[in-house]
């Protein structure tokens, strides 16, 4: 049996796999922020002086990287309702439930991207500000904040993008996502070379639009000398290349 051409591209652009993509790229987008904002907290709570809040922390790595995402998400879907019966109710849907397990098991991992990004910013900076006369929130905000971004934007864009491919997990749950989409049109056609065809396509391009928004926020947050150029790359060859750049404390 030869490639379709044919059905490859109508499946290209049927409102189904646009769909699925849609679902896709939003699930992907949403539990990468609930997971970043979750994670930052567990990064504070990991680097706080107070034990309990370190343990809390802990143990929540512990147990969200230890249990597989799929099993997450079908405790959720298909234990939880045993356990509560509110979630029986129509207002708990594949969507919402993919969302939760995704978010909560991602949010482990991008604790330890943040608690290492905090970790590499200069304790002493935090002393300076404080003498500036800077509250604690003023130096998170406009000291600490801007060193950790810069460092934590390309393990955040490499979870994204493993977030992306995560959410065909959820067809698990029955969520039609894009390849729970493929797979429904492959089990009445039987054509896998098509549908599979169709959904890698829609995957390539959703992933290399994110890398190049990736590559942009990477710049816009990249440090530079006092005359505009980037750090480590000196204008002459006989120019030191250990020119401090501005903000680098």
């Amino acid at each position: 049996m030869e490639f379709d051409s044919g059905i490859y591209w109508d499946a290209l652009t049927s409102s189904e796999f646009l769909h699925g993509a849609f679902l896709t790229i939003t699930l992907a987008l949403a539990s990468q922020v609930a997971a970043t904002v979750l994670g930052f907290v567990l990064a504070l709570m990991r680097t706080s002086r107070a034990f309990p809040l370190r343990a809390l922390s802990g143990v929540y790595a512990w147990i969200f990287r230890a249990i597989p995402t799929l099993l997450w998400l079908l405790l959720i879907w298909n234990a939880l309702p045993q356990l509560i019966p509110a979630l029986t109710e129509d207002w708990f849907t594949p969507f919402l439930a993919g969302f939760i397990g995704l978010s909560l098991a991602e949010a482990a991992y991008m604790a330890e991207i943040i608690r290492a990004a905090l970790l590499s910013v200069d304790p002493e900076q935090r002393l300076a500000a404080k003498a500036l006369g800077m509250t604690p929130v003023q130096s998170m905000r406009k000291i600490v904040l801007p060193q950790v971004i810069r460092i934590a934007i390309p393990p955040t864009g490499n979870e994204l993008i493993t977030m992306l491919k995560f959410t065909s997990l959820t067809s698990v749950i029955s969520l039609q996502e894009l390849l729970t989409v493929a797979q429904q049109n492959i089990s009445a056609t039987f054509r896998y070379a098509e549908f599979y065809a169709a959904a890698a396509t829609y995957y390539l391009v959703i992933v290399s639009i994110l890398m190049v928004i990736q590559m942009r926020l990477e710049r816009r947050y990249e440090w530079r000398t006092r005359a505009g150029r980037r750090w480590g790359l000196p204008r002459t060859r006989t120019e030191a290349p250990g020119v401090r750049a501005e903000g680098a404390g």
